[in-house]
């Protein structure tokens, strides 16, 4: 082999070594926000699941309150109709 070549072969391996390096810290990061985006979907206090929850309870607590405002409504319409019968 002539230096020519050697040159090139070392210079592709040091190449190669900083795209590898650049591969490993970028693997870091995407590692890094896999752990934050777990941390904010399962935190119990304040992670989605938490919201989620505390969203359905007050759609189930609006939906209970509507039902009952409708029924009384209706219950009061009905009234008035058999009072003018």
């Amino acid at each position: 082999m002539n230096d020519d070549k050697i040159l090139e072969i070392q210079s592709s391996m040091v190449r190669m070594e900083h795209a590898l390096q650049r591969l490993g810290d970028k693997q870091d990061e995407i590692l890094a926000d896999v752990r934050d985006v777990k941390t904010a979907i399962y935190n119990p206090d304040n992670g989605l699941y938490a919201r989620l929850r505390e969203l359905e309870q007050w759609k189930a607590g609006v939906s209970k309150f509507i039902w009952g405002f409708g029924l009384s409504i209706a219950g009061l319409i009905a009234d008035k109709i058999f009072n003018l019968i």
